[in-house]
């Protein structure tokens, strides 16, 4: 047009700069620009080139030279406002993008359909739910509010602010909705746990016919991943294929992170190995799935090839291979990680930092985890309060409470987290009452203990034997609100076991059915436990025959009930049958079934047992093993062959075997081979008041009084008493113990009474059934 000298106005400038801004060729532009300043102040200084330049800038996203042109223009209409404020949020720079905002109503422009999600966008992004509530009032009095993309950024706003009852209210009430507003309410209830409301919106959605985008598939999966729901994400990966959308990074990235999470490994490696492209994000996702599942050979294995591609390591594949190293305990390969994050600048990254920490952490060397934590300069909340549960898992209370202070001089605020370790390390060190303490404190701050808090004090209590305590803190999890996970229902159902509490093992078994809780593997195991242990056998293999695919612990938590109950064969028989299955046997399943043996004498088939343990599984015997042989042939008055077989085994023997010996000899007869082992007890446990009170047995038996008296005379001499018998039971909610000779107890009169009485009538029986 120029060349045959017709007239080129300022609005075909206008367009060119248009056609720049929708490629984003910004050196194009830049010489369209300059073309426009060689014109003259006509171009230059007219009112929409001036507005086309700021918004052709902006979308190229040159920020010092669309501002500096902004704030030159003679007239800022809602063009270049619109433009400036969404540079600023594409920036990251949310908080600017409400101050342009702010200024721009205070120069008298009102925000249009091209302003308000920007605007309500960084809103999401800084979580300023007031400021978001404000600029919806401004969506309704000026009436965008049925502009559906308008609409749509309401509903990610306050899904991003987590106010989900006014997301909903807003899809709601649209009058149109298009697949955008779908996206941005299942991604609302996505992003705030809901994934069950997130899948059902998505059916709605199919209802009315509106079909599912890449964004939609991704949320869906990412809901089905986080409730392991199989069926829901198989459904979405079917849906994808009707609906022919290609495997590309954002679907297909998807898709791994599903299968992985509900442990279908293989088919992440079929979608990783069908994807088009793949970029680190991709390879990543297998490679954690590999370490997560424990192939942690695999994982190393794709770190390779990974390189072998051209692909660079990033901090996620770094954090992936330190923990592979953690898992494994592999101090050589967690150095050698270490090692190429230093040559790579990669050890002053917080995150893979971190991965160092725990990686030395789990290895056992907390000095080295110490030293790279202090290495670190830039230190945020979760390198701490890795450092933090580093200490708490080997019980250095003292050093976990240390750091707890210091990150308060260093101005950090502790989360949750921080106070877990804290309490964690308490526990593991068994200081129960700082642990406690340490709750209250939590509380008291304003910071509300979570699931995890309850679960870290209820194992803990459980462990350290304060389990009535436990069984408490379960109550108050219930009573704060919480649902149980698993790890804090086992932990219960061990203190029920740890106190023989059939009734609060019942009462929990009831909240279970009542909330619909599923059986897991841990938890049905726990519960076989419970009963067995409790003295419920029946309902123990209730329990074990309501699950259908059986693992090992289930196996061997119902072989241990049998073997508790004497129950010989029906533990031999559920052996064979776990073998049968072509479930692996471990050193515990052995264990309970020579326990079974032992108990019910059957010498022949403890000794098969034995036997198939070295020759089909090629286990190694312990200590343990050996242990209940010695106890089966002692039982069975083999005296003779314990003793060799004591002589023969590869372990040094400790008390518990010659005990079973010694029971064995007082029941049998074997006075002069009592005394031999009492004696040597002694030698290998001289505090051990037990092993002199089976001497003295063994003494009196033999009439030999004088060295009866010699020894209670050296047992004095030494402080040592035997210890007393004790036993207990529960009234109600109360529990109350009873001490051999002790007669503390609130009640003694009445009970002494009640004992004399029945003294009396068991006498009285007697001499009638002798007359």
């Amino acid at each position: 047009m120029e060349y045959r000298n017709l007239y080129v106005g300022p609005e075909f400038y206008g367009e060119l700069l248009q056609g720049c801004v929708y490629e984003r060729d910004l050196q194009l532009g830049q010489q369209i620009h300059s073309k426009i300043l060689k014109k003259g102040d006509f171009f230059a200084k007219n009112e929409y080139i001036e507005t086309k330049l700021v918004i052709f800038y902006a979308k190229c996203d040159a920020f010092d030279v669309s501002n500096h042109l902004f704030r030159r223009l003679r007239k800022q209409n809602v063009f270049s406002w619109a433009a400036i404020i969404g540079l600023s949020c594409r920036m990251n720079l949310s908080e600017e993008a409400l101050w342009r905002f702010v200024e721009m109503l205070e120069n008298g422009v009102l925000g249009d359909n091209f302003v308000l999600p920007n605007v309500l966008k960084a809103c999401g992004a800084l979580n300023f739910v007031d400021f978001g509530k404000c600029v919806h009032g401004h969506v309704c009095k000026f009436g965008f509010e049925d502009c559906v993309f308008v609409a749509s950024s309401l509903i990610d706003m306050y899904g991003k602010c987590g106010v989900l009852t006014d997301a909903r209210k807003v899809f709601d009430c649209m009058g149109e909705r298009n697949v955008v507003a779908w996206n941005s309410i299942i991604v609302s209830y996505m992003q705030n746990g809901y994934n069950e409301e997130a899948i059902g919106v998505l059916y709605d959605m199919r209802t009315e016919g509106i079909e599912p985008t890449r964004v939609t598939l991704s949320s869906l999966l990412s809901a089905s991943a986080n409730l392991c729901a199989l069926e829901e994400g198989k459904q979405a990966h079917a849906i994808s294929i009707l609906s022919g959308l290609d495997l590309d990074k954002i679907l297909g990235s998807s898709l791994i992170n599903f299968y992985a999470k509900v442990g279908l490994v293989d088919d992440a490696e079929l979608i990783f190995d069908r994807l088009i492209e793949r970029d680190v994000v991709t390879w990543n996702l297998l490679m954690s799935c590999y370490v997560q599942s424990g192939r942690i050979d695999k994982a190393l294995s794709l770190s390779c090839l990974m390189r072998l591609k051209g692909f660079r390591f990033d901090s996620v594949t770094l954090s992936s291979i330190l923990s592979a190293s953690a898992d494994l305990r592999n101090l050589k390969l967690g150095k050698e990680g270490h090692c190429f994050c230093i040559r790579h600048n990669f050890d002053k990254d917080v995150v893979v930092a971190s991965g160092i920490i725990n990686m030395y952490a789990k290895c056992e060397k907390i000095p080295d985890a110490r030293r790279v934590f202090d290495y670190t300069k830039e230190k945020d909340v979760i390198l701490w309060n890795t450092l933090l549960a580093a200490y708490a898992e080997v019980g250095l209370s003292g050093e976990s409470l240390r750091l707890f202070y210091q990150m308060q001089l260093y101005g950090l605020p502790q989360n949750t987290i921080s106070w877990n370790s804290v309490i964690l390390g308490f526990l593991r060190n068994g200081q129960i009452n700082e642990a406690i303490d340490m709750f209250s404190q939590m509380k008291a701050v304003g910071l509300d203990p979570n699931i995890v808090t309850y679960t870290t004090l209820i194992s803990g209590l459980s462990r350290n034997d304060y389990s009535s305590e436990a069984l408490t803190y379960f109550k108050k999890l219930l009573q704060a609100g919480y649902r149980p996970n698993s790890a804090s229902i086992v932990a219960s159902l061990s203190a029920s076991i740890n106190i023989a509490s059939l009734h609060h093992g019942r009462a929990i078994h009831g909240y279970i059915l009542r909330q619909k809780i599923s059986l897991s593997l841990p938890v049905a195991t726990s519960l076989v436990d419970m009963y067995a242990k409790c003295g419920n056998l029946n309902y123990a293999k209730c329990i074990f025959n309501l699950i259908p695919e059986k693992e090992l612990p289930l196996y061997n938590a119902m072989i241990s009930g049998y073997a508790l109950h004497g129950c010989a064969v029906e533990a031999l028989a559920l052996f064979k049958r776990l073998c049968k299955g072509g479930v692996e046997p471990d050193s515990i399943t052995f264990t309970s079934v020579l326990s079974s043996c032992c108990h019910a004498g059957l010498v022949k088939e403890g000794l098969a047992v034995l036997y198939d343990m070295v020759s089909l599984y090629n286990m190694k015997p312990s200590l343990e093993h050996y242990g209940c042989i010695i106890s089966l042939l002692s039982r069975c008055g083999d005296l003779y062959e314990a003793m060799q077989l004591i002589q023969k085994m590869p372990f040094k023997p400790d008390a518990n075997v010659f005990e079973s010996l010694l029971v064995a000899c007082r029941e049998l007869g074997e006075t002069q081979l009592e005394e031999h082992i009492a004696n040597f007890l002694i030698i290998m446990e001289p505090d051990n008041s037990g092993h002199y009170v089976s001497l003295s047995n063994a003494y009196a038996t033999t009439g030999r009084w004088d060295e009866v008296s010699k020894l209670r005379d050296l047992m004095k001499k030494k402080g040592l008493r035997k210890r007393p018998g004790c036993s207990w039971i529960q009234v109600g909610t109360e529990f109350h113990m009873f001490v051999s000779g002790d007669r503390w107890h609130s009640h003694i009169q009445e009970i002494s009474t009640i004992l004399a009485l029945l003294d009396r009538e068991m006498q009285l029986t007697r001499l009638s059934f002798d007359s």
